[in-house]
């Protein structure tokens, strides 16, 4: 076992050597601030120092004692607000801020040194709904079968402290403290660290482009926080570009630090990177990497992932001897519209772009990352992306299902409600065994039943305006039959329905789609793993009638050849040479010769 990490930081409340704790608030727009001290009715003037500082030392104060900013307007009002970089607020967002001692978890992964991005298959999962308690410690019990499964990185949903006991995380108000509703910060450093023992790497989804709607202080007292003139669909911009935003970028750059260090996160998924409005060189996605690089990736494999609707290859950048300039990896978008278009016809909202001809969507996503290179769209109704043949296929991560494709759906209905199950099969095999990196969603290893519906925790008049915005978003979509009322996100029926239901594993249907997706990700973790490393930017692929036929070349020879039919009528395939790692409904006619089926799959491996 070793010692507790701290990830030291301009801000906050930290523990001293010699005892005590000093405390600091950024407070730029207030004169006067004051620490106020739970339990001993203690009020504390704090000093103001350069740039809008307030500071002050207790020497009182412990691990463990709670404590508030309260902040004085000029006309002398007063508010009594949470430490914005509280590392725990035990009774929720509103209430006092708790000092913690970081180095109080010993650890016991040493020797962890992380694991090669060409190595991962991703797991999102969701702490409050991946078991019926919600906690960390629940998750932790089931660490087991998620190796057993093959995976070997889990993409936790944000955990920044949120307003109620239920959320996605997306309205996260407190960017340093693990959700209470979760457990102590402690129990998720147990998660961690025993994910590390069993090999599993650990990601972290951090949300740097808005604050949530309920819960968030700063504007009181820190009004330059916030970017003025840009606001995102989900509230107000953050000021990464204007005047004062060098402490605003600490604060993001340390937060991300601090996750890596302080709770051994293996890297972070930024949230929708295309909602900062930020002209600066480097931007903030970039000082990140910078940071992440410098830092702890100078001494482990840390990994960035970004969300990007723009589809913006630049953030992909390798530099001359293959590594990331940037960004590790993106969440393609587009290769999970294709398939949902071709497993279950829908051609509504977002899926429109990809009707009149998936499969060209999908061979483009499968070879060359993006489907969008800069042609226009039309649900977006302006040009969209950017070139991206030249990167390997790793830098793209591929999935049938995330969160947001079932969450953002009226009944948070998954694909298996949805799909026709032959081609959901044909789909699986080229997640699982092409070379992009592939992520399953919660239970999708199992073909779980239970939806993943959009829940919150919010007082009345918030709730509701948030259920009437989701009905108008839904309506971008297939319209909602009159006789279905949508469920509530503020109940919490609708919370509990979306907890997975573990025992359906051992249940026919959900016991099969498990073994298929087991031994997919064995034939990857055999076959295709150990030559990612060596893969050439761009693939290539033909369509013939329903067959799309993909090949990709490894440095300095052999290739990789995936032939899927999504065709109606059987169609037949010519392969030039290699070994079949995997088929189905495909009958070997002689030679290199194979009839494929609808749904019918061939791949090889020419060493």
């Amino acid at each position: 076992m070793i010692a507790g990490r701290a990830h030291v930081m301009p801000f906050g409340a930290a523990l001293r050597s010699e005892g005590g704790t000093r405390f600091r608030l950024w407070a730029p727009g207030r004169a006067r601030v004051e620490l106020e001290l739970h339990g001993s009715s203690e009020r504390h003037e704090m000093n103001p120092v350069e740039h809008g500082w307030h500071e002050l030392t207790v020497a009182t104060a412990a691990a463990g004692t709670r404590y508030q900013f309260a902040v004085y307007a000029d006309d002398g009002k007063r508010w009594l607000v949470p430490d914005p970089a509280s590392r725990s607020n035990p009774d929720g967002v509103h209430e006092a801020s708790a000092v913690i001692d970081p180095c109080a978890y010993c650890w016991s992964d040493a020797a962890w040194r992380g694991r090669p991005w060409t190595e991962a298959v991703l797991y999102e999962l969701h702490i409050g709904t991946f078991t019926a308690e919600g906690t960390f410690a629940a998750a932790q019990k089931h660490l087991d079968d998620l190796a057993a499964l093959g995976v070997t990185a889990l993409q936790l949903m944000p955990l920044a402290a949120f307003p109620g006991q239920r959320s996605w995380g997306y309205d996260g108000v407190l960017l340093f403290a693990p959700a209470a509703a979760y457990g102590t910060p402690n129990e998720l450093k147990s998660f961690v660290d025993a994910a590390h023992r069993l090999g599993l790497m650990v990601m972290l989804d951090v949300v740097y482009n808005h604050f949530g709607p309920d819960g968030n202080y700063l504007h009181l007292y820190c009004p330059e926080f916030f970017d003025r003139t840009h606001s995102t669909p989900w509230g107000a911009g953050i000021n990464v570009a204007g005047e004062h935003c060098s402490t605003v970028r600490s604060f993001l750059v340390h937060n991300v630090l601090f996750w890596v260090e302080e709770y051994g996160f293996d890297g972070l998924r930024l949230d929708a990177i295309h909602a900062f409005r930020d002209p600066s060189t480097p931007d903030i996605v970039h000082q990140i990497a910078a940071a992440l690089r410098d830092g702890p990736g100078a001494r482990r494999h840390v990994h960035l992932i970004v969300e990007n609707s723009a589809n913006q290859a630049g953030y992909l950048a390798l530099d001359t001897v293959g590594r990331p300039v940037c960004a590790t990896a993106q969440w393609n978008d587009d290769l999970h519209r294709a398939f949902h278009v071709l497993t279950t016809a829908e051609a509504s909202g977002y899926y429109a772009d990809y009707t009149s001809a998936p499969l060209q969507h999908l061979g483009r996503a499968l070879a060359e990352g993006f489907s969008y290179q800069g042609e226009h769209s039309a649900y977006r109704n302006r040009a969209r992306g950017e070139p991206s043949s030249h990167l390997p296929a790793w830098s793209f991560i591929g999935f049938l299902q995330n969160h947001d494709m079932i969450g953002n759906r009226p009944f948070g209905d998954r694909i298996d409600q949805l799909a026709d199950e032959c081609l959901l099969s044909a789909a699986y095999a080229c997640l699982l065994l092409a070379p992009m990196i592939p992520m399953l969603f919660m239970g999708e290893e199992f073909a779980a039943s239970s939806p993943f519906l959009y829940f919150c925790d919010y007082a009345p008049e918030l709730a509701k305006a948030v259920a009437s915005g989701r009905r108008r978003e839904f309506r971008r979509f297939a319209p909602i039959p009159a006789a279905l009322e949508v469920p509530d996100p503020n109940a919490i029926s609708t919370f509990e329905a979306s907890k997975l239901r573990w025992a359906e594993r051992a249940q026919s249907a959900h016991r099969e789609r498990l073994a298929l997706l087991r031994e997919l990700v064995a034939l990857r973790r055999k076959h295709l793993t150990p030559q990612l490393p060596q893969i050439a930017p761009g693939g290539r692929y033909q369509i013939n009638d329903g067959l799309l036929s993909l090949e990709w070349r490894f440095e300095p020879g052999g290739c990789w050849r995936l032939c899927v039919h999504f065709g109606a009528q059987a169609s037949m395939s010519t392969f030039v040479g290699g070994d079949v790692v995997y088929s189905s409904r495909v009958q070997h006619v002689g030679g290199q010769q194979f009839r494929l089926e609808r749904g019918g799959v061939v791949v090889m491996n020419e060493s």
